[in-house]
């Protein structure tokens, strides 16, 4: 998947006419906190809520403009890249153009986070294994050589890093509701095992989590 494919179809770019209270109206009907302003179809600019709140009511968008290239992604820029360049940044909305800097539309943090809630590995049943383990002695190889044993298949994997250590947490789903021989196998192999939970514990939580940040989106 690549940003063109995700290009919102409601979120509409701010012109450099537009006020100060035209695009903050515009960024709650829409519940972001950032938009790119367009010009002859170019972009130049993002504009930002907490940024504009500093300003006067009818201080116009051209004002924004600066020089340097705005943050953005490229149309053919894979998914995970938009997504890093959203949270390094802490955009709720991010700009998409072609290579001649074109403007092509906006993907949204929502965007995103409906294409992971309907994807694949989302919809698919099954259940969640947390592991802890090295850094220099991970591999999804082994990993998945272990599960495979227990005829079972990884659907999909999410690595974070535990902050000031040498170790991560791979974060598993596994296509069985039933894992306790997967858990049982993992560490006979010495993996460390520091959650795991069933399908409906895990939609659960799951789907607190969306609803929480659906709510933080609209705040």
């Amino acid at each position: 998947m690549i940003a063109k494919q995700l290009i919102s179809d409601s979120l509409v770019h701010l012109k450099s006419s537009d006020s100060v209270d035209q695009a903050l109206a515009i960024m709650h009907i829409n519940y972001v906190k950032h938009l790119p302003i367009v010009i002859d179809g170019k972009l130049e600019g993002v504009a930002s809520e907490e940024q504009l709140l500093r300003l006067d009511s009818e201080v116009l968008l051209s004002t924004l403009l600066v020089n340097g290239a705005p943050i953005s992604a490229k149309a053919d820029d894979h998914l995970f890249e938009v997504l890093g360049t959203l949270a390094e940044h802490k955009l709720t909305s991010i700009p998409i153009v072609d290579t001649e800097n074109n403007f092509v539309g906006i993907v949204s943090q929502e965007d995103l986070i409906h294409f992971y809630a309907n994807s694949f590995s989302f919809k698919e049943p099954g259940s969640i294994i947390v592991l802890e383990v090295s850094k220099r002695d991970y591999s999804l190889a082994e990993i998945s050589r272990i599960v495979e044993l227990e005829s079972a298949s990884i659907l999909s994997t999410f690595l974070s890093e535990i902050e000031d250590n040498s170790q991560i947490l791979v974060t598993l789903k596994i296509n069985r509701n039933d894992i306790a021989g997967i858990i049982k196998a993992l560490e006979r192999y010495e993996f460390i095992v520091k959650a795991s939970f069933a399908e409906a514990e895990y939609i659960d939580d799951l789907k607190e989590r969306y609803d929480m940040l659906m709510s933080y989106l609209n705040v």
